[in-house]
């Protein structure tokens, strides 16, 4: 298996205090990097387990729905402390019948989903190389890395039958992907998003008792995935939008 080497490198993850988020703060740890967490509510600190840590800066109070808040956050960020890599995790989900969704639930889907991300992209792409604050492309390894979490409905939208904004609203997340590679390719910035279908989770098992949970996809092999793509050892994948399926 490849090594990692974040050593030194600051690297953005929203959603880092839930089940995936954790995963990949703890990869990218363990491989050198520092970690830079939004949380909305400080309740979420109570199953964190980086809190505390030197490497690890949590700020409380963010909406990422909100562009201030986003851009209050990456403002840190600058050309004496770069920013080399800002993953997305942080999203929502919901299900329902198309015809008994109301608008502010579609709504609700576009913004912790689709806004969210563009908002982190956006703000992520100006501390990277995109505005020359940020690593610059040297000998083949580009400036910086962006990780989007998207959802298999929103790659193939016949099975978001009963979760049909939930659907959209992922699907717009990886058009936000492939726009955005493409855009900032030149810049140095890869832009990929990872594609889960149902992960192994406590909530899943407990919401889905009889599937076959050994064909789902562990939460740590789609946090390596994350870990890889928001690398400087991924040299070349960019606009992609990777299934991490396992078994299912």
């Amino acid at each position: 298996m490849m090594k990692l080497d974040y050593t030194g490198r600051q690297v953005v993850v929203t959603g880092g205090t839930g089940a995936l988020g954790s995963a990949v703060v703890s990869l990218l740890l363990e491989a050198g990097a520092e970690c830079y967490i939004p949380c909305h509510d400080a309740k979420e600190l109570d199953r964190c387990p980086f809190k505390g840590d030197k490497r690890v800066r949590i700020e409380t109070g963010m909406d990422l729905t909100d562009e201030a808040h986003v851009e209050k956050f990456y403002s840190s960020f600058g050309a004496g402390r770069p920013l080399w890599a800002s993953v997305h995790i942080a999203g929502g989900f919901a299900m329902g019948p198309a015809v008994g969704v109301k608008k502010v639930e579609v709504v609700s889907m576009m913004q912790m989903n689709a806004l969210t991300c563009f908002l982190c992209c956006r703000e992520g792409a100006k501390k990277m190389g995109a505005q020359g604050t940020g690593h610059k492309a040297q000998g083949g390894a580009a400036g910086g890395r962006i990780v989007n979490v998207g959802a298999r409905p929103g790659l193939i939208p016949e099975l978001g039958g009963g979760m049909v904004a939930y659907a959209a609203s992922k699907a717009a997340v990886l058009a936000i992907t492939e726009a955005l590679g493409a855009e900032l390719a030149g810049s140095g910035i890869w832009v990929n998003a990872v594609v889960p279908s149902i992960m192994d989770t406590p909530a899943n098992r407990k919401g889905m008792p009889t599937a076959d949970h050994a064909k789902w996809a562990t939460v740590e092999g789609v946090a390596k995935t994350i870990a890889f793509l928001a690398s400087p050892q991924n040299e070349v994948t960019r606009g992609g939008c990777v299934p991490v399926y396992g078994g299912a």
